[in-house]
């Protein structure tokens, strides 16, 4: 068994839950009395902890201590096995969205062309707007090594072109032969875009 991973076995309604963290529930709790609130979260009063274990007991539920530095301690009722696996299944979603926030890069040279320029920062913007965070590099050849200031000012200039759409999350860095740097999505800017597209089209 892992070190400081605690199972106890707890009964509820002839269900045995095994439990992981710290929180006391049912015949764990060591207080004498508690404020009890409901099922429904309804505050009930105060409580000894044999009847406030009673009520628990008849509606097939747990006593579960939620404050227990409170004085005196505050316990609810409730089922506790589908509380934990309700906690459980909402942080796998929370990691699961965070995982669908995509990376795209786009790629530009110091000497770019004010046409070029153009079409890759379209780009970019349309990454932005489906939520991307975007990853510019600066591709750095022969003797343009030796004129970073040349890809800074190309960064510099996407950074400020792209302002009411996005923030630099990570600012202009040179990496080997590369210059990065890292754009993020405004949150709601596109919205009026969204808007305006709308109602061209109801036109």
């Amino acid at each position: 068994m892992a070190p400081g991973f605690v199972v106890r076995g707890v009964s509820n309604g002839g269900k045995d839950i095994a439990k992981s963290d710290d929180t006391r529930i049912n015949d764990e709790i060591t207080a004498t009395r508690c404020r009890l609130i409901g099922v429904d979260g309804s505050q009930l009063g105060l409580f000894g902890i044999r009847d406030a274990q009673r009520i628990a007991d008849d509606q097939g539920l747990d006593l579960v201590e939620i404050a227990p530095n409170a004085d005196p301690p505050v316990c609810r009722v409730m089922d506790y096995g589908k509380f934990k696996y309700q906690q459980a299944m909402k942080a796998k979603q929370a990691r699961k969205n965070q995982s669908r926030v995509e990376v795209k890069e786009m790629k530009f040279r110091p000497k770019i062309d004010v046409g070029d320029y153009e079409t890759k920062k379209g780009h970019v913007l349309r990454f932005l707007k489906k939520g991307a965070r975007v990853k510019i590099t600066i591709m750095f050849r022969g003797r343009e090594m030796a004129h970073p200031e040349q890809g800074l000012n190309v960064l510099e200039r996407l950074a400020e072109d792209l302002k009411p759409y996005a923030t630099v999350e990570s600012a202009p860095k040179l990496e080997g032969r590369n210059m990065l740097m890292l754009l993020a999505p405004i949150k709601g800017a596109f919205d009026t875009d969204a808007t305006d597209e709308d109602s061209e089209s109801t036109k």
